[in-house]
């Protein structure tokens, strides 16, 4: 993302469920908290804390830490700013088009089962500002603006995300979609 690591700090936060858990012993559920954070000032050292709970899955780190350092990009060079109420969703698409959209796709939206000897259940997660339908048309707009028709990288999409990409692509071919990115 042709950020400079030396400029980055980052640290690890720990997850409320897990204090929670360590005061209520017999706690059970998840709470809704970030995925990562990232401190602005302009002034000083970017500053990016990935929430622990977020390394329980190889993909879920990678989209936070993408997300994060698209807010360097964004912020940094005062593209957007702070407050603008399109600054996450945005953040999340510049994640697409810089080519971590896999991975910030498919945490968009989590969904996994459990069964064990004494419990069965279910959990549901969801990460960043786009939908997985969202996520879905900007895969497939960056396809189109990269001339690749029928990706290799479609194959690692999760299920739902891959729907919609198909849907979205098949769209966009149907419509001849002009390119955007080359005229700028």
């Amino acid at each position: 993302m042709q950020v400079d690591p030396a400029g980055v700090d980052l640290t690890l936060l720990a997850s409320a469920d897990e204090r929670t858990t360590a005061l209520v012993p017999f706690f059970s559920g998840k709470s809704s908290e970030a995925g990562g954070l990232y401190f602005h000032d302009p002034a000083a050292k970017a500053h990016i804390s990935i929430n622990e709970s977020q390394l329980e899955d190889p993909v879920s780190p990678v989209a936070v830490l993408a997300h994060e350092l698209g807010h360097i990009i964004l912020l940094r060079a005062g593209l957007v700013g702070r407050d603008d109420p399109d600054m996450e969703p945005l953040n999340d698409l510049l994640t697409v088009f810089l080519g971590f959209g896999i991975f910030t796709a498919n945490s968009a939206f989590r969904f996994e089962q459990h069964n064990t000897y004494q419990s069965q259940g279910w959990s549901a997660c969801r990460l960043g500002y786009l939908s997985e339908e969202l996520f879905g048309y900007a895969l497939a707009r960056f396809a189109v603006e990269r001339g690749e028709a029928k990706p290799a990288w479609r194959s690692f999409l999760s299920t739902n995300v891959a729907g919609h990409y198909k849907r979205s692509a098949a769209w966009l071919a149907a419509n001849n979609a002009p390119l955007i990115l080359s005229e700028i």
